[in-house]
């Protein structure tokens, strides 16, 4: 539970710098600038593409759907590893729409004194918005025929 400040003591700042589900392209740089911060050792990154298969199949396309709650619950699951972890800055960014293959699909990034938590904030900031963030994701197969995975 966070610390109420004493009468003169500054706020800690929100670590929580940049959420968004987007549906135009994502930034790598623009999430870099985001989880910049001096008194951070380590900052850790994950990106998600579109690649061209999954489970033996040529993927063409995908599109992504969000529930109109999912940016709330994306700063429910930021807020809860920011609390659980030495987290100086976070970002994560989601794109919904139709991507192409090679496109950013997930941009994610944490900021903490050390690498190493700044490693395991980041995996489970990833993880936590896959399973918990209502975003269903709509493969497109090069055959004509789709999938919904996660709905």
């Amino acid at each position: 539970m966070a610390r109420t400040p004493h009468p003169g003591e500054l706020a800690a700042p929100d670590p929580v710098r940049l959420l968004a589900i987007r549906d135009t392209p994502l930034s790598v740089d623009e999430v870099l600038a985001a989880v910049g911060d001096d008194a951070a050792g380590g900052t850790a990154f994950f990106v998600g593409t579109v690649r061209d298969h999954d489970g033996g199949e040529d993927v063409a396309r995908l599109a992504y759907s969000a529930h109109p709650s999912a940016e709330a619950e994306l700063r429910r699951v930021a807020e809860k590893v920011a609390a659980d972890f030495p987290v100086r800055a976070m970002a994560a960014v989601h794109r919904v729409g139709e991507l192409a293959v090679g496109d950013l699909a997930v941009v994610v990034a944490v900021a903490c004194p050390h690498r190493a938590e700044a490693f395991e904030a980041c995996r489970r900031l990833i993880d936590d918005l896959k399973r918990e963030v209502p975003i269903w994701k709509q493969q497109r197969f090069t055959d004509g025929r789709d999938e919904w995975v996660g709905a």
